[in-house]
């Protein structure tokens, strides 16, 4: 005989089943992602300026990098054509939740055909193959500054790269990640309030299935970053003015408008009111919280129609092109011209 649940239990059983679905979806999501062997194809760059023909070339490698005691993190580094020894601007990129360092691959690859040598790495304890650390968010931005110390002292291709030139992009819970190594202080004190009212939305079910983050948390900052771009960054509702009063590198913040993952007003929004310098701001009509990642091959939007499924009324295959042409220019901007970037 089963015994009856209280509306509360009912309620917290229904919270965990979310969060539950929520993470074999992510998990699909970039597992089927290794079924797909063929390569990506590259998004045509915009006409000026042109990117000289030894540029057109990409090449391609995978890292394991070191992380003191715990495993070492995974790696994709794309590196544009030789140009005879000049160095370039370095671009890092976090990936959303479950993800893996070939969540972008299409937009790492555009941006090495546009001139930047471009690292995405596998979040340790936050990826398709581990989430037993999905909610242990302090351990992002750490990793990313793990990331820029070994592309700048260890890895055969460090002569390369200009260790003032040094961008980062992320993703979804990436976006939290990159404005936090930029210099962003989260109050995760503000996540009990924001979940009490809004138990439904994504971030609230992970954390009810893995746990809420430790309010107390130490954030490692990487200086180094030059200039940020953010979309649909996770949490952040707990960015205040005083917790980005830090981060004064110029920022290119975007959100989809028909965003029902991480919804308007709690996520993009307050970070674009609390950034001490306006951002380059790109709300995008129609679109999706998937829409900033490449459009599914047949054989992953078999496995993950949730994230797959195409966004009524938006062409996400159009606006990738337009979506790497923005940050490709944003990059150029703020990381190659004179004076640019702090």
């Amino acid at each position: 005989m089963r015994t009856a649940l209280a509306p509360g239990q009912k309620a917290d059983r229904n919270r965990r089943k979310r969060g539950s679905d929520m993470l074999l979806t992510a998990a699909l999501l970039t597992a089927a992602l290794t079924l797909q062997v063929q390569p990506t194809p590259p998004v045509p760059q915009p006409p000026t300026p042109a990117a000289p023909p030894s540029e057109a070339a990409v090449a391609f490698a995978r890292l394991e990098i070191p992380d003191g005691a715990g495993p070492a993190i995974e790696a994709g580094v794309w590196t544009p054509g030789a140009d005879g020894g000049a160095r370039r601007p370095l671009i890092v990129i976090s990936h959303g939740n479950g993800g893996d360092f070939r969540s972008h691959e299409a937009t790492a690859r555009a941006l090495a055909q546009a001139g930047f040598v471009v690292a995405a790495l596998t979040h340790t304890g936050d990826n398709w193959r581990d989430q037993s650390r999905a909610t242990d968010v302090a351990q992002r931005p750490r990793q990313l500054h793990v990331l820029i110390d070994y592309l700048l002292s260890d890895w055969t291709g460090r002569t390369a790269i200009d260790a003032d030139r040094i961008g980062a992009f992320g993703f979804s819970a990436g976006g939290f990640t990159v404005l936090t190594a930029a210099g962003g202080e989260p109050d995760l004190g503000r996540i009990g309030d924001h979940c009490i009212a809004h138990p439904g939305f994504y971030d609230c079910g992970l954390i009810a299935a893995r746990g809420a983050p430790k309010t107390d948390q130490t954030w490692v900052h990487d200086r180094r970053i030059k200039a940020v771009a953010a979309a649909a960054p996770a949490l952040g509702f707990a960015f205040t003015r005083q917790g980005l009063s830090g981060v004064a590198q110029p920022v290119q913040l975007w959100r989809g408008e028909n965003d029902r993952v991480l919804p308007s007003p709690f996520y993009a929004e307050p970070v674009r009111d609390a950034l001490p310098r306006p951002p380059e701001y790109r709300s995008i009509p129609g679109a999706g919280h998937f829409d900033f990642m490449p459009p599914c091959s047949a054989r992953l939007a078999e496995l993950a129609p949730a994230i797959c499924a195409p966004t009524p009324g938006f062409d996400r295959a159009a606006f990738q092109q337009t979506f790497n042409r923005d940050l490709i220019a944003f990059f150029r901007r703020t990381l190659t011209a004179p004076g640019g970037g702090r």
